[in-house]
């Protein structure tokens, strides 16, 4: 059966850093990224990273602030998020695939975690 499960959100000062870990188990994916849901937005892009790492992606909302990482023998994506302002608050969701090398497009995912709540006050 295949997972993701995130962990590593919470509530931070803005200016405040935090780091989502995801977590894969039941196989290996290609592409793995970093989406966010405010409430009443729809879901949007954050970060993707292909499996080498050798491609990312980043929203130019947090490009400079955030950094998508992964570690294969882990089998887990992260995401560093500094200099946090609060219209960073949202679900962080975590997306995996095989079917692309990397996509920043919520459709080329097949499989996504539960999401994390990120929260930063002002």
């Amino acid at each position: 059966q295949v997972q993701l499960v995130e962990s590593g959100g919470g509530l931070v000062q803005a200016g405040g850093s935090l780091r989502l870990s995801c977590a894969a188990s039941g196989r290996t994916f290609n592409a793995m990224a970093w989406f966010r849901q405010a409430p009443g937005k729809e879901r949007e892009f954050v970060a993707a990273i292909s499996w080498s790492g050798d491609r990312t992606y980043y929203a130019d909302s947090v490009k400079g602030r955030f950094t998508i990482s992964r570690d294969n023998a882990k089998n887990t994506v992260y995401l560093q998020m500094n200099s946090l302002k609060p219209e960073d608050t949202a679900v962080y969701y975590c997306a995996a695939d095989s079917r692309v090398w990397v996509s920043r497009i919520a459709s080329a995912y097949n499989y996504w975690g539960q999401g994390t709540q990120v929260t930063v006050s002002s």
